[in-house]
């Protein structure tokens, strides 16, 4: 099947991939839109995998200050260059996530930084609500309900409060995918008056 240049720009224009990109998966999923879509995702997690251990030199700092003045957040969105850290693209989503920290406020970034101490402590608590269910189905309530305890708490899986169909996480991997280098939220902050 002869992909088109009008989809290859519909679909980068969709997801702000490269143009090559683009065309290897039209052409994986012979044309079908969706299906593109769905392979450049998959593909996301790959280049993220392979670029994990680069080192971050250089970053942006996102800043989103709430209209009423009453609540802030900063992000520093790290990457490996200053010429993607200066990318226009690069600085917006730095201030997108910005924003979410704001609106969410989570109080981890990703999953490893919750200490066994605040895991046991959760899991005390839990115990609790599960010690009347069957024996063999606590453990997995119990995980089940850890889970979803600090899901809302981890930055990295919180879905974007502008589109709540992709997580933290999966836009650091797109960036990473986009812009061809490791990226990585390195540190956050959150400012309330309440």
């Amino acid at each position: 099947m002869e992909i088109t240049s009008s989809q290859i720009k519909e679909l980068r224009d969709r997801t702000g991939i490269s143009v090559m990109q683009c065309k290897k998966a039209l052409e994986e999923a012979e044309g079908d839109m969706e299906k593109a879509a769905i392979v450049l995702k998959r593909k996301r997690s790959e280049a993220a995998e392979k670029k994990a251990d680069r080192e971050l030199g250089a970053g942006a700092v996102g800043v989103y200050l709430h209209n009423t003045k009453e609540v802030a957040a900063q992000v520093l969105l790290a990457s490996e260059t200053d010429f993607v850290s200066k990318n226009e693209e690069f600085v917006k989503l730095a201030n997108d996530i910005a924003m979410h920290v704001a609106a969410s406020n989570p109080k981890f970034i990703s999953r490893e930084e919750i200490s066994d101490e605040i895991m046991q402590k959760a899991k005390e608590v839990m115990l609790e609500e599960v010690k009347d269910k069957p024996a063999d189905m606590q453990e997995k309530i119990m995980a089940r309900k850890i889970d979803s305890y600090f899901k809302d708490q981890v930055l990295m899986e919180q879905p974007f409060i502008k589109n709540p169909e992709t997580t933290i996480g999966e836009m650091i991997t797109g960036a990473v995918q986009k812009f061809g280098e490791n990226v990585s939220i390195a540190q956050i902050s959150r400012l309330s008056v309440k």
